[in-house]
C-alpha cells in the first residue's frame, strides 16, 4: 500500500503499443531503431504528435522520444502513422523487449549500427519476456554509456569487444556477442534475477557470485557530453528535455538525428541550429537543473517542478534536481535533489529523490526568496 508520501511504482515503462496514463493523456514512448531517426522519419513524428497527442515531445533517459497528450481514441490512428515510419515493433512483448541504446557517436562502418541491429532482431526473436526496465546499451570507443541505466553492455575494451555489466566483463568476438548476450540473459533467468516480474542485473550480483567466464571490473564513471558542436554534427538540449513538434520539425531539416540517453539530440551534419527552445550554449543556465513533468502533469506529483527549477536555474552554481515525488523518474541516481511532498520541499544533498532529507518542509516562497537554502547545512 502507498501513502501519501510513497507514490505508486508502475514497475513499467511505456511503449507505442502500450502507453502509460498520466495527467495530461497517454504517453506513448517511441524507440527509434538503432537509436537514429531519419529526416522523414523525424517530420513524420512531429505531424503525428501535432494530429494525435498535445504537441509536446519528452526526451527520455533511455534516449526515446515521449508523445504526450494522446487519448484512447487517438492513440490507434498514432499507431498507424508510427508503423508507416516503421517505428513500431510486432508486439508489445517485443516492444518491450528492445530497451536498447545506442552510442550517437558511432561512425560509417564502425559495425555498431549492426550489432544493435543484430541485437534487436534477437530480443525479438530468442529472448524470453524480461522485466520492462531491463536495459542494453552499445558503446563506442569513448565509453559514454556506462552511467546509463542499463543492465547489459557491449562496448570496446583493451581485448577487443567486452560484454559487461557494471560490475563484471568478459572478451567476445564480434561473431559471438549476441549468443553470449543471449546466454548472459538466461544466466539471470537462471539465478532468480526476476521477482514478480521485476529485476535488474545490479540487484542478482549483489546477492549471488559472478557469471562463468567473468571477472570483476570497475569501469570509470562517463563524462557527460556538452551541447555545441560536435565532429558528427551538432549536439543540442532542451529545457528539461522536452520540445514542441514544431521544433521536431524544424531540426528534422538539418539532418538525420541521433537520440542520446543525455536528452540531448546530435543532428548529422549541422554546424548550427538557430531554432528557438534549442539549447546550443554549454553555459546556458537551464542546463543545470533536471525537472519531471510534474504537478498537473502528472498524477503522483505533489507540485509543479519546472516553474520552481526554472526561477532557480540563473542562481545555481552546481547541478540540481527538482522531482515532483520520490521516485525521481527524471533523475532517479544521485545528485542534489529536491523532492516535493505534501508538505513542501525536501532537500537531499547527495542523493536520489527518495534519499535521506537534510531539509524538510521547505516551500517554494522560501527557496526563491533565498536560494542560498540549497548549499546552506542546516
Amino acid at each position: 500500500m502507498t501513502t501519501p508520501q510513497s507514490p505508486l511504482i508502475q514497475g513499467w515503462c511505456p511503449g507505442a503499443l502500450r502507453p502509460m496514463a498520466s495527467g495530461d493523456g497517454l504517453v506513448v514512448r517511441i524507440r527509434p531503431l538503432a537509436g537514429r531517426l531519419t529526416q522523414s522519419q523525424a517530420r513524420g513524428i512531429a505531424a503525428l504528435a501535432r494530429a494525435h497527442g498535445n504537441g509536446l515531445i519528452d526526451l527520455s533517459n533511455r534516449a526515446n522520444l515521449q508523445l504526450r497528450g494522446v487519448t484512447e481514441a487517438s492513440h490507434p490512428a498514432l499507431i498507424d502513422g508510427l508503423r508507416g515510419l516503421d517505428l513500431v515493433d510486432a508486439t508489445p512483448e517485443a516492444e518491450g523487449r528492445r530497451n536498447i541504446i545506442v552510442t550517437p557517436f558511432w561512425t560509417k562502418g564502425d559495425g555498431t549500427q549492426g550489432l544493435a541491429s543484430d541485437l534487436a532482431a534477437a530480443l525479438a526473436q530468442e529472448a524470453p519476456d524480461l522485466p520492462s526496465k531491463f536495459g542494453f546499451a552499445i558503446d563506442g570507443a569513448t565509453a559514454v554509456l556506462r552511467d546509463a541505466s542499463v543492465d547489459i553492455w557491449l562496448e570496446p575494451g583493451a581485448e577487443g569487444l567486452l560484454l559487461a555489466t557494471a560490475q563484471c566483463a568478459k572478451a567476445v568476438s564480434r561473431a559471438t556477442a549476441i549468443a553470449e548476450t543471449m546466454a548472459l540473459i538466461r544466466w539471470f533467468l537462471d539465478m532468480g534475477g526476476v521477482h514478480q516480474g521485476r529485476g535488474r542485473m545490479a540487484q542478482l550480483l549483489a546477492r549471488v557470485p559472478l557469471p562463468p567466464g567473468f571477472t570483476a571490473r570497475r569501469a570509470a564513471p562517463a563524462a557527460k557530453p556538452k551541447v555545441g558542436p560536435h565532429a558528427l554534427g551538432l549536439l543540442v538540449g532542451f529545457e528539461f528535455g522536452q520540445m514542441r513538434a514544431e521544433t521536431l520539425a524544424e531540426i528534422a531539416q538539418l539532418g538525420p538525428i541521433r537520440t542520446t540517453p543525455w536528452r540531448m539530440l546530435l543532428i548529422e551534419g549541422a554546424g548550427r541550429a538557430d531554432i528557438e527552445s534549442v539549447i546550443t550554449d554549454p553555459t546556458d543556465p537551464m542546463l543545470r537543473v533536471i525537472a519531471c513533468t510534474g504537478a498537473p502533469g502528472c498524477p503522483q506529483a505533489h507540485a509543479a517542478t519546472r516553474e520552481l527549477a526554472r526561477a532557480l536555474a540563473p542562481q545555481l552554481t552546481a547541478p540540481l534536481h527538482v522531482s515532483g515525488c520520490a521516485k525521481g523518474c527524471a533523475h532517479p541516481t544521485a545528485m542534489r535533489s529536491l523532492t516535493a511532498t505534501p508538505v513542501g520541499f525536501d532537500l537531499i544533498y547527495d542523493g536520489p529523490a527518495s534519499g535521506i532529507p537534510a531539509r524538510i518542509g521547505l516551500s517554494a516562497k522560501d527557496l526563491l526568496a533565498d536560494p542560498s537554502l540549497l548549499s546552506k547545512a542546516p
